[in-house]
C-alpha cells in the first residue's frame, strides 16, 4: 500500500513514486484500476492516469466510473478484485466515501487488500486507506470557515492521515487535529510518499526535498518525528507505538 502526499503527475511530479508502484505489482505488464471518484471523473485526469501508467510506464489501464450509475457495485467489485494495482485520485474526499459505500467499493477494496492487490492513491487516495484523515471542508461555523474536517475512512492503517502537509495551513490545522486526539498523526509532503508492506514501512521521494512526519503528543507536547531519510523497510512499530 503506498501513500502519496501529493503532486501533479500531469507534469510527472510523481514520477519515482509511480515507478515504486508499478515496480510493486511484480509483474511483467501489471495492470491498473484508476477510481477517479473524488475528482468527478473528469476525462482529463483519465487520460493523465492513460498517459503516465500506460504510455510511460507499460500498465494495463482501466477505469472505474461510478458516478451517473454507469456501474452496478458487482461490476465494480469484479473490476476491484480483478486488477494488479489500484490507484485512487485526490479530490474531495467525503464525496468519495459516500459514492463508494453506495457501491459497497469501501467492502471491495479490503477484500482486494486480504488478496494482496497493490493498493495506492494520492491526497485524497491517500487519506482512504487511513483509520481518519485531515480533508477539505467547505463548511461554515458561525461565520468563520473552517477550513478541514476529520474524516473516518478505510481503516486499513491506523492513525490520522494529513496529505499536502506543505501546503497552505495545512500543517497548523492538523497539528491541532493530533493535539486534540491520542492518535498518532502522520503527515506526508507533496512528492512523498509512504510505502507499507506488511508490518513494515519505508519513505519513498521524487523529491529529496520533501519530507513525511510522524506526529504525536507527549502530555501537552507536540511531537515531530522526520520520517524523511527512511529507504529501507523498518518495523511499522516505529510509526505507530509511542512507548
Amino acid at each position: 500500500m503506498i501513500a502519496i502526499g501529493g503532486g501533479e503527475i500531469r507534469y510527472d511530479e510523481t514520477l519515482a513514486i509511480d515507478k515504486e508502484i508499478v515496480l510493486a505489482a511484480n509483474k511483467e505488464v501489471p495492470e491498473i484500476l484508476f477510481i477517479p471518484t473524488a475528482s468527478g471523473e473528469p476525462q482529463g485526469y483519465v487520460e493523465s492516469i492513460q498517459k503516465l501508467y500506460g504510455q510511460k510506464l507499460g500498465c494495463k489501464v482501466k477505469t472505474l466510473y461510478l458516478l451517473n450509475n454507469q456501474t452496478s457495485s458487482d461490476e465494480a467489485r469484479e473490476m476491484i478484485l480483478n486488477t494488479d494495482i489500484i490507484y485512487v485520485g485526490g479530490g474531495n474526499t467525503k464525496r468519495m466515501l459516500q459514492v463508494w459505500k453506495q457501491y459497497s467499493v469501501d467492502k471491495s477494496l479490503k477484500e482486494a487488500y486480504e488478496k494482496g492487490v497493490v493498493l495506492s492513491g494520492l491526497s485524497a487516495g491517500s487519506i482512504c486507506w487511513f483509520e481518519s484523515g485531515q480533508s477539505d471542508s467547505n463548511t461554515y461555523e458561525q461565520g468563520v470557515k473552517s477550513p478541514y474536517i476529520r474524516l473516518k475512512a478505510l481503516g486499513l492503517i491506523p492513525g490520522l492521515h494529513c496529505p499536502h502537509y506543505n501546503e497552505d495551513n495545512r500543517l497548523e490545522e492538523f497539528d491541532k487535529m493530533v493535539q486534540e486526539s491520542s492518535e498518532v498523526g502522520i503527515a506526508i509532503e507533496n512528492n512523498c510518499a509512504i510505502d507499507f508492506k506488511s508490518d513494515e514501512f519505508r519513505i519513498i521521494k521524487s523529491d529529496k526535498s520533501s519530507k513525511a512526519y510522524r506526529i504525536y503528543k507527549v502530555e501537552d507536547n507536540l511531537i515531530h518525528d522526520e520520517l524523511t531519510n527512511i529507504n529501507e523497510y523498518k518495523s511499522i512499530d516505529r510509526l505507530f507505538n509511542i512507548n
